[in-house]
């Protein structure tokens, strides 16, 4: 009988070419291909923003995937699913959509360079919409790697809320930290919004203040690997994933990376310890 291969879940804040080249979505478009050729199964997510050409890059709806609602802060926002290929990899890009959230024609700042003031709500749905889209599929990930603040929700719901699921029981979480800082807090009611079963406030203390860098230390905490993706990281970043002692990869040039993630994902398949529920 064949084995099974691996899968690998990429969730991204942006891909290239949906959206300009940048660090993130450079990797989170070669990286992708790169691991299917090497014969795992991937499956990769990234939101539809409104500046994200549905025409010239084809995106369709995915009905089936379509139609249900996901609660943020008490209100029902219903999840669109669209699909999209890239040909030339051989690889499909789902994208997570919803009319309050990714209709406006921007990223996550407007056009004077303001952050919107919802993006903590556009991150947790998209984060839960990947999940949620994901369990519809019925396919179950050995690896889920995350890439960007905009993901940084999904550790924790993956090892809290959903932890008793059996199709993420067994995931490994992977966080790739960026030079991605966002410079005002998010919304001060973050912890309450991300609040749901099995999810406590002693879970999210530390968006007490909900810094840039106390939400990538959230995503580290419910991760079990780590992967510096820039060079030049937020210093107290760069500390506090150093403090944590888990399996850490340090930053790779664009020339070799491909074989050496590979590896790194092999060492969380490889191993059979009990999947880290988030930090104590």
């Amino acid at each position: 009988m064949a084995e099974k291969k691996a899968r690998v879940l990429f969730i991204s804040q942006e891909i290239f070419p949906y959206l300009p080249e940048s660090e993130i979505s450079t990797i989170s478009r070669n990286l992708p291909q790169g691991i299917q050729e090497k014969g795992k199964e991937i499956r990769t997510f990234m939101p539809r923003y409104g500046c994200v050409n549905e025409r010239r890059n084809q995106l369709h709806e995915v009905i089936r995937l379509s139609g249900m609602n996901l609660i943020i802060n008490d209100m029902d926002h219903p999840l669109i699913i669209k699909v999209a290929s890239i040909q030339s990899a051989r690889m499909q890009v789902y994208f997570i959509d919803n009319e309050d959230y990714f209709q406006r024609k921007f990223v996550l700042s407007d056009e004077d360079g303001k952050y919107f003031a919802d993006n903590d709500e556009r991150a947790i749905f998209f984060s839960k919409g990947v999940i949620e889209t994901v369990k519809k599929l019925r396919w179950s990930p050995n690896i889920i790697h995350c890439h960007g603040w905009f993901t940084a929700f999904a550790p924790l719901l993956i090892k809290k809320a959903y932890a008793d699921d059996p199709l993420f029981a067994n995931a490994k979480v992977i966080f790739s930290a960026y030079n991605d800082d966002f410079p005002e807090p998010l919304n001060e009611n973050v912890r309450k919004k991300i609040l749901m079963e099995g999810i406590s406030k002693k879970d999210v203390e530390i968006l007490r203040e909900p810094t840039y860098e106390n939400l990538i230390k959230l995503a580290v905490n419910y991760s079990d690997g780590i992967i510096l993706g820039s060079d030049n990281l937020n210093a107290n970043v760069l500390e506090y994933i150093n403090s944590a002692k888990k399996p850490l990869l340090p930053y790779q040039n664009s020339e070799n990376y491909l074989d050496i993630y590979d590896e790194f994902y092999n060492q969380f398949l490889n191993d059979n310890t009990k999947v880290s529920k988030g930090k104590k």
